[in-house]
């Protein structure tokens, strides 16, 4: 069995392996934004789930390496993408594939990376690779259900608790869940076992994401890596906006609204006077409350599958980690 950080090498080195193949394929400026934007980083959680997955219950984890790298790649596909619905000009500390190149090549680029992560998926020799890629199918279809719903929030100020949860599970929790339940199955488990993977990874998925909204708010700066308070100068649906619009009353009620109305404030002020808002109303708690609520639940059923601890470790170990992140 492999260690956490020897695994996180072998993806960097297969990425890499396929990046400097994709640097050099024709058409240059089709398949070289691939490359770039791979290049660029990231925490690559997907596809280290695929492989802590796979060795609760199988040997020889590289041997799925291709899976892996396509969960990533087509992760790094919805990024893209997304990065050009919201105009968002960096990612990762470096400039958005539509800011470094164009935006009509970003999404031409973005739709490659989808059919070269299926093409890899496909190249594994296994007997479950039709039910694997059904569920990939399946996944991809509601990733883009999911960002449907978050960019119909938009203009919404009714959003409900359970509307908001369910679009994070969409667009964040189900390709984690996907990530989980493939590496399972692909090492054999059955497929009762691969629906308890799944669900971790739907838990773990909803558990990141609300982390994700409360670091934007609360966390520092110096560790989050982008400047906080951005959600709410943009207005964005998050656990903490959506429960504070339900929550709020009387004054409280009118300078939210308030401030979500306003086209033209001073940033600071803005961060500030919501925040300010958020305290009063314990949202911070709240919002902690349900991150351990559903952490708590994927691990618990992480615990209980039939595989030996020691196998189960490093798989616990990473999920409370991200759960627990600063940055």
């Amino acid at each position: 069995m492999y260690e956490v950080s020897y695994l996180q090498e072998l993806i960097e080195k297969e990425i890499s392996r396929y990046s400097r193949q994709w640097d050099i394929q024709h058409p240059l400026n089709l398949y070289q934004p691939v490359s770039y934007a791979l290049n660029v980083g990231g925490k690559r959680i997907r596809p280290l789930l695929v492989l802590l997955a796979y060795q609760l219950f199988g040997e020889k984890p590289e041997s799925i390496l291709k899976a892996a790298v396509a969960i990533e790649l087509f992760h790094n596909f919805t990024l893209l993408h997304d990065d050009i619905m919201d105009k968002a000009e960096m990612r990762r500390n470096q400039p958005s594939v539509h800011i470094r190149y164009n935006e009509n090549t970003a999404i031409l680029s973005g739709d490659v990376m989808a059919f070269l992560a299926y093409g890899l998926l496909l190249e594994i020799p296994s007997d479950r690779i039709i039910e694997i890629a059904t569920r990939f199918t399946l996944t991809a279809r509601e990733i883009c259900e999911g960002q449907q719903m978050d960019m119909d929030f938009e203009s919404r100020t009714d959003v409900t608790t359970e509307e908001y949860l369910e679009m994070i599970r969409l667009k964040t929790a189900v390709l984690l869940g996907c990530s989980l339940q493939a590496g399972g199955r692909l090492a054999g488990c059955d497929e009762e076992t691969g629906h308890v993977l799944y669900q971790v990874g739907i838990d773990l998925g909803i558990a990141f994401q609300l982390q994700d909204d409360l670091l934007d708010t609360y966390g520092d700066q110096r560790h989050f890596g982008k400047n906080i308070g951005g959600d709410i100068v943009a207005n964005k649906k998050t656990f903490l906006l959506v429960e504070s619009l339900h929550k709020a009353e009387g004054q409280q009620k009118k300078a939210l609204e308030s401030w979500l109305k306003k086209e033209k404030f001073n940033k600071e002020d803005k961060i500030n006077a919501v925040r300010n808002i958020y305290d009063e109303l314990h949202i911070r708690r709240i919002t902690e409350q349900k991150i351990n609520e559903f952490s708590n639940s994927g691990l618990e059923s992480l615990k209980r599958l039939p595989a030996p601890y020691d196998r189960k470790e490093p798989l616990l170990s990473l999920i409370s980690a991200l759960i627990n992140r600063i940055s």
